[in-house]
């Protein structure tokens, strides 16, 4: 060691004892001095969590795509627990033969088999054979079997999972035999799902490995961010297990806690790790070096995933059991991934010390993490701001500007594969029965109105039939009616035919059915969009306001990060709805975009937008703090986060787009929106917009009066 590191070393002693570490900084000191026992506690966990992991798919719940105490999910209720279990989670099997009729006794047989096959399982309630002039169609070459529903809808997803094979294996002889319904085409939807996102997330891996082993220079480096996103996500994955016991969680929760757990957690790593990387060759020692980026980087880590789960928490407001629980699904991985970067990572560098950058790939020798490509990028943006922020904001809002036409809905039967057996049965009953036929109609009402609401069901425009009113089985006070629509459930005209046959029955009668159910949680969506919306962007503003002390700035990242989500949520409406580039993206457009997408992908989008605001805002506050020049602060905040972010939007985008190649609908549109608004966030507001935004303001970017700074809790990122 020369006697300038010996002098230096002396003088980062003398700054540690003269400014003692904050809380992050003493976790990682403690970690490291520490390492076993916090070793051992994440191995524990690890492994307890990790028993109940390989069942989170097979455990988690698949419906819960309802708004709960909505007059739907009533007359669902009603259904069940009067009417033998005829409600919309009651499953229908179709079974056709263009040879045989229902009364033939090839077709009898079958219709038998299936009673009891499905009369054995007790989730089934009441077994209704085909009925002439209702579940029979006018050439009696097709009947509908109704397997009433005896269990919750979460459980009568699973009931159709467990005898989708059985009663598929039904058909032969030219007989064919179809699982049709809500419960099926919930089934059939999720696995499909499941599948897609398993293949995106084995595509996504090695991709990931390659960025980050390109941005790092060294595998060891490039590797551990990997290492750290398996830990958590293993633990949020048990966790779910452990959580579905107390509650149903939707499937869709870790499907989606995959994905954002992955691109979040490689986030955070590379932040903490690139640091560490500077730190170490700074200050030469490790425990030094760790407690330095914990002060730093740690801070802006962990203001990053409080900023998440603040605006993930919004979405449960929402009264849907899957949209709140796919949020907790989301919450639960980045607490579990933030944990593991602030206690986990920072114990494994310390432990590593200089070996973090072993196996290094030649040119790594030569990297800094000032790095001076992107230095001399915030020097040009210093000089040329106004032109850079005239056509990045031009871009941003021309984007944006096709959300205003923007329509959304619950997904149709296109969004399942058209070999899927529940597929193949709506196409049947629909030919058969009439385009409305698989999203009838459901109506409760007191036996004494039941005449009165039959009558006028059936005047009602756009009902096509209605069949005679059912008294209950029990002998309580009730009749059912089934109004069949005369449009396809998802047809545009549904919203108008649900509302008119409301506004014409007695006041008494209740209307449900699927497409009641889905209309229902539409409207619940489009009520509660905005109130999430504001929830979110006021509490992003003030926890940028706590944590850079400048209102001015926190507010101008708040603007800048809604920017890019309504890019996206333009991008996606002319992608989607319009259906620009759907041959090339391997897609028949709906012609609108699925429901819970404003909703859930706001909150994600915003908070990955945020996750970026901070880190290049707390690298510009470092350094405003360190030297109170505006200008330093501008381009040294580049120089120092600028090669971070944009390996950090080059591993997200190559995530999210990974799930641009499934099959479904629903992850396409996931995968697509979300890379679409990284890409936008990273190379126009992060890199471009922001840092102009820090030069245009100067001095007055990070003020701020003396009664706030007194008011709000002392936060620093420079570390002496």
């Amino acid at each position: 060691m020369t006697s300038t590191d010996t002098t230096r070393d002396a003088s980062d002693s003398t700054s540690e004892r003269d400014s003692p570490p904050g809380l992050l900084g003493r976790i990682g000191g403690w970690g490291t001095d520490h390492r076993r026992i916090l070793f051992g506690t994440w191995l524990a966990a690890i492994i307890v969590l990790g028993a109940f992991a390989p069942s989170v798919f097979s455990s988690l719940a698949g419906a819960g795509w309802q708004a709960n105490g909505s007059e739907s999910v009533q007359v669902r209720d009603l259904a069940q627990q009067h009417f033998g279990g005829n409600a919309s989670s009651a499953v229908q099997v179709v079974v056709h033969s263009d040879t045989a009729t229902v009364t033939d006794p090839s077709m009898r047989a079958v219709f038998d088999q299936i009673g009891r096959d499905l009369s054995a399982d007790p989730r089934f309630g009441e077994i209704v054979a085909p009925q002439p002039g209702m579940t029979i169609s006018r050439d009696a070459h097709t009947g509908i079997l109704i397997a009433g529903a005896n269990a919750s809808t979460d459980k009568m997803v699973a009931a159709v999972d467990d005898h989708t094979a059985e009663l598929t294996a039904l058909s032969r002889d030219g007989i064919e035999v179809y699982p049709t319904g809500a419960s099926a085409l919930w089934a059939d939807f999720n696995k499909a799902n499941h599948d897609a996102m398993i293949k995106a997330e084995l595509f996504s891996w090695p991709v990931t490995l390659a960025i980050m082993v390109l941005a790092f220079g060294s595998l060891v480096a490039a590797g551990l961010p990997l290492l750290l996103t398996v830990a958590g996500l293993v633990a949020s994955a048990g966790g779910l297990v452990l959580l579905n016991h107390i509650t149903p969680i939707s499937v869709w929760a870790m499907n989606f806690a995959m994905m954002f757990a992955l691109a979040l957690g490689i986030d955070y790593a590379l932040f903490i790790v690139s640091r560490f990387r500077d730190a170490l060759s700074k200050r030469g020692d490790r425990r030094r070096a760790v407690i330095e980026t914990m002060d730093t980087a740690g801070k802006a880590v962990f203001l990053s995933g409080l900023t998440v789960l603040v605006s993930l928490s919004a979405v449960l407001l929402v009264p849907a059991p899957a949209v709140r629980t796919m949020a907790v699904g989301i919450m639960l991985a980045v607490v579990f991934v933030l944990a593991a970067t602030l206690t986990l990572l920072p114990t494994v560098l310390g432990a590593l010390g200089p070996k973090v950058n072993a196996v290094a790939l030649p040119y790594a020798k030569r990297q800094e993490h000032r790095s001076p490509v992107f230095h001399r990028w915030g020097t040009l943006l210093h000089k040329h701001p106004w032109p850079f922020a005239v056509v990045s904001l031009g871009l941003l809002v021309l984007l944006a500007l096709p959300v205003f036409g923007l329509k959304v809905a619950m997904p149709s039967i296109s969004v399942v594969p058209q070999d899927s057996a529940v597929r193949q049965g709506y196409a049947l009953v629909q030919e058969q029965f009439g385009p409305g036929a698989p999203g009838a109609l459901q109506v409760v009402v007191p036996q004494a109105d039941a005449a009165a609401t039959a009558s006028a069901a059936a005047s009602s425009p756009g009902i096509a039939m209605v069949t005679p009113p059912q008294p209950a089985r029990d002998g309580s006070d009730y009749a059912l009616l089934q109004a069949i629509p005369s449009v396809d459930p998802s047809d545009p005209q549904m919203g108008s035919i649900l509302d008119t046959l409301r506004d014409r029955v007695p006041a008494d009668a209740l209307v449900g059915g699927a497409p009641a159910e889905n209309l229902d949680l539409q409207a619940a969506l489009n009520d509660y969009l905005p109130i999430i919306v504001g929830i979110i962007l006021v509490m992003g503003f003030l926890l940028l306001l706590v944590a850079l002390q400048a209102p001015l700035i926190a507010l101008l990242g708040t603007i800048v990060s809604l920017l890019s989500t309504g890019a996206a949520f333009g991008v996606a409406k002319l992608i989607f709805q319009d259906g620009h580039g759907a041959s090339l993206l391997g897609f028949t457009p709906q012609g609108f975009l699925d429901g819970w997408g404003p909703v859930f992908f706001f909150a994600m989008i915003f908070a990955i937008a945020m996750d970026y605001t901070v880190f290049l805002l707390a690298t510009a506050k470092e350094h405003y703090e360190k030297t109170g020049d505006p200008y330093t602060a501008q381009i040294d905040g580049m120089a120092h986060s600028g090669r971070v972010i944009f390996a950090a939007a080059a591993v997200m985008v190559a995530v999210f787009f990974s799930f641009a190649l499934a099959d479904p609908l629903p992850p396409k549109e996931m995968g697509i929106i979300l890379g679409v608004a990284v890409l936008l966030d990273a190379v126009l507001i992060r890199l471009i917009l922001l840092p102009v935004l820090l030069r245009i303001t100067g001095h007055a970017g990070w003020w701020s009066p003396t009664w706030l700074r007194r008011a709000l809790p002392a936060i620093s990122f420079s570390h002496n």
